[in-house]
């Protein structure tokens, strides 16, 4: 990306969202974050992100976000929510981003999904499968839309998240059976690391710690290099 042009992050108040946004701005990267309230905003803009308000689920908010005198360059999306929910995001509020970024001529697009989405469906025992159903097949929709918009796209599915420091020990696979748990600091370096890997355009890749899978399988890690 050139040093006048941003990311943009959906998804930064909480969660892996927030972790992303530690992890860019590490590496002094321009970082505008899309916020539905102001509960957060603070503590963004004392890390150097450029904050504007907005609800993902209003596609006229999402396109007047990413308009302005500062290009986007890459759009990464983390929204979602719980299979409670009655109006998540999953769907919708990626489809306006994923639309209001073809409108803006981004370069790159990283959604942020989930195992047990499209053909990663495999990987889940059916308790959890029928648990999590509303929500997966809102991911999957949101993981076609992306594929389908003409974008260059790398879609992430990480497996069970934790809330712990970051191992290292997060690896990627194309291989769908995977399942397993990762720390959401783990998942963030990986979005950061495809963020400026070629090798990862195009690619739908489970996230999972290699010491914590569900099983033992062998299975072939994706080189991001």
């Amino acid at each position: 990306m050139t040093t006048t042009s941003y990311i943009f992050l959906a998804g930064a108040s909480r969660g892996v969202g927030r972790e992303i946004a530690q992890c860019l701005r590490e590496q002094q990267l321009k970082v505008k974050a899309l916020l539905r309230t102001d509960a957060t905003r603070h503590e963004l803009e004392a890390m150097g992100i450029k904050v504007v308000l907005g609800d993902a689920m209003n596609v006229d908010d999402v396109e007047g976000a990413m308009q302005g005198d500062e290009p986007i360059d890459a759009v990464i999306s983390t929204i979602g929510g719980l299979a409670k929910d009655n109006n998540r995001a999953d769907y919708i509020g990626n489809k306006n981003l994923i639309d209001a970024a073809v409108k803006a001529g981004v370069q790159k697009f990283i959604l942020v999904s989930s195992i047990g989405a499209g053909n990663s469906v495999v990987a889940l025992s059916p308790q959890i499968l029928e648990a999590l159903q509303p929500v997966l097949i809102d991911k999957e929709k949101a993981e076609q839309h992306l594929i389908k918009s003409g974008l260059i796209y790398t879609i992430i599915r990480p497996g069970g998240l934790q809330s712990e420091p970051a191992t290292r020990n997060g690896v990627l696979t194309e291989d769908p059976r995977i399942a397993g748990m990762i720390n959401r600091a783990d998942v963030a370096q990986l979005v950061c690391q495809c963020l400026n890997s070629d090798r990862t355009n195009n690619k739908v890749l489970s996230a999972v710690d290699a010491n914590m899978l569900f099983g033992q399988p062998e299975f072939e890690k994706f080189n991001l290099n």
